[in-house]
């Protein structure tokens, strides 16, 4: 990753990168956490319809898309940010093998709450990390509307401060039905992976 931009590091835009908006507190996912992630994921993610919450940078929505995503929904509320996110979408172009990719400028945790439950196959979380209280919310909500099948996942990242386990204590209904898969740590992040329990 150099100064101002990330990479894409798999897929049909590898190489390519993406421009990263200049604003306090945004931090893109590191590239080896999401090498590790999309390994667990299973490299491709063929058909499988992603929700990124808190966009940022794009950096795994764009990344879903190159390896395969059918679609994927941005999410970002900063007016600068989901931009510089249509700015990286337009850079890229578009190909009829790829899927499609919907950003909007919204606050993440409310419209995702409008969202069917059980419609998405992956959802990304990466919330500010200066605002602890956004990672329950959005756990809740991710819970609900992704699907509880196998090879469906919720991908978190979060300060080591926040627990996913003790988060999903919390969450009526929906938080007992997942379970931490896969934990990856990286400087002051650390990424879980969430997965279905089996039933």
């Amino acid at each position: 990753m150099t100064s101002g931009k990330v990479r894409i590091i798999g897929g049909y835009w590898r190489g390519r990168q993406l421009q990263v908006a200049d604003l306090p507190g945004l931090r893109p996912t590191a590239d080896r956490t999401r090498e590790t992630l999309f390994n667990c994921l299973g490299q491709r993610l063929d058909g499988l319809t992603c929700l990124d919450m808190f966009s940022g940078t794009g950096a795994l929505g764009f990344e879903a898309i190159s390896r395969g995503a059918k679609s994927v929904l941005m999410l970002e509320l900063s007016a600068k940010a989901c931009d510089t996110l249509k700015k990286n979408q337009a850079s890229l172009g578009h190909d009829e093998k790829l899927g499609s990719i919907e950003i909007i400028k919204t606050d993440a945790i409310a419209h995702s709450a409008r969202l069917p439950a059980n419609s998405i196959d992956v959802t990304f979380i990466d919330p500010p990390f200066a605002n602890e209280s956004l990672f329950l919310k959005a756990l809740a909500e991710a819970s609900r509307v992704t699907k509880k099948d196998e090879g469906s996942y919720i991908y978190i990242e979060h300060p080591k401060t926040v627990i996913p386990e003790n988060l999903l204590k919390d969450i009526p209904e929906y938080g007992d039905l997942w379970e931490i898969q896969r934990t990856i740590r990286s400087g002051i992040a650390t990424g879980s992976l969430l997965a279905p329990k089996a039933i």
